[in-house]
């Protein structure tokens, strides 16, 4: 479901917009992908890791340096995929208004240093930049299994310390050649991996990491509403932002106090843990995950990095559809639905392939690659 939110999300202009997670608080898709991602990562690659001595260390770092170097060269595909995209709509329709937006007009202008910033993962064009800061995150994931295995609050202390750090002092890799840096920050993004990944460990074991407690359920639940009200009741919302653009002005950090999605600000990330933490305690989201109309959704989640790869380029080719049937009300309409069909075709011809005479099925917790579909992921 992430996956299809994402797709719809990043097709500006259409009313399916209005029903994504985006709308029901502070976070986004973004956020629960992240934790998702974590969890995955968690299932899939504790226990070769967790067998180190017994294996050698290599054999349970590999396969999620491997997958991190998968993310990337996906990444660089989309990437230049995504620009090829724009410039056929801006040859083939005039739509040169295109090759401006997204983060493209510097690989037009400043072409050289473009694509160096490309290639070194400094220049991310707008709606294809996930994936940089989660292979990161993948890559520096085999130290946090192994200190988690010894000691998973200390873990997420030092998550939340690097997290708190990270917006104090505006840490971020550089977005070269342009100013700034990442959009999606990993060292403030890595808190919400890490409790994902924390949470996978724990599953793989058959236990909870944040333990269901009625206080902590109805905590998190309220603070959902909490929320939907600051969203949407009238005079609160803006009574709230006023409050907190005063406790900035007074002192307190940004991320604290600001929605800034890059340093992933404390009122996004407390509104996705409790989202996260909601749902998993409420029976009736396993029945439905488990229930038969549900397959193509789960048949998207085995197909996680071929239905997000495919969903970023249909969503920037329906960018500039958009962009060329402008005012047309029917065209996203249309679209939309026809690309989340598209996307669950995909997903099925992947997982017909997979599951094809002659090819070894794999138990879902043992194999990183089918696990670990759930990031776009």
């Amino acid at each position: 479901m992430l996956l299809l939110m994402i797709f719809i999300d990043h097709v500006p202009g259409n009313w399916f917009e209005n029903i994504t997670l985006r709308n029901f608080g502070f976070s986004d898709a973004a956020e629960s992908f992240f934790v998702m991602s974590g969890i995955a990562a968690g299932l899939a690659y504790t226990g070769k890791l967790a067998a180190w001595r017994e294996t050698g260390l290599w054999a349970g770092i590999a396969p999620m340096w491997k997958r991190a170097w998968v993310l990337y060269l996906t990444h660089i595909f989309l990437t230049i995929a995504g620009v090829a995209i724009f410039v056929v709509a801006a040859e083939a329709f005039g739509l040169d208004a295109l090759l401006t937006k997204n983060n493209l007009r510097q690989i037009f202008e400043n072409t050289g240093p473009a694509i160096l910033g490309m290639v070194t993962l400094g220049h991310q064009i707008g709606y294809v930049n996930i994936l940089p800061a989660y292979s990161v995150l993948l890559v520096a994931a085999p130290l946090a299994i192994l200190a988690a295995r010894r000691s998973p609050w200390l873990v997420l202390a030092a998550s939340v310390a690097l997290w708190f750090a990270t917006g104090l002092f505006r840490l971020n890799i550089p977005a070269y050649p342009n100013s700034g840096g990442w959009f999606f920050n990993p060292f403030a993004w890595q808190l919400v991996f890490t409790v994902g990944l924390l949470t996978g460990i724990a599953l793989r074991d058959g236990k909870r990491f944040v333990p269901k407690t009625r206080f902590l359920f109805w905590l998190a639940a309220g603070w959902l509403v909490f929320v939907l009200a600051w969203r949407y009741v009238p005079e609160f919302g803006p009574a709230m932002n006023h409050g907190m653009a005063w406790l900035g002005s007074h002192g307190l950090p940004f991320h604290i106090t600001s929605h800034d999605k890059t340093f992933l600000p404390m009122l996004r990330l407390l509104h996705v843990l409790a989202l996260v933490y909601v749902v998993s305690c409420l029976p009736i989201v396993t029945r439905l995950c488990a229930h038969g109309l549900a397959e193509p959704l789960r048949v998207i989640g085995r197909q996680g990095l071929l239905v997000f790869s495919a969903g970023a380029l249909l969503s920037l080719a329906g960018q500039a559809v958009l962009a060329f049937y402008d005012g047309v009300a029917i065209v996203p309409w249309i679209y939309i639905p026809a690309g989340v069909v598209a996307l669950w075709a995909i997903a099925w011809l992947g997982d017909w392939k997979r599951r094809a005479p002659g090819r070894t099925a794999s138990k879902p917790a043992s194999h990183p690659e089918r696990t670990h579909a759930v990031i776009a992921e």
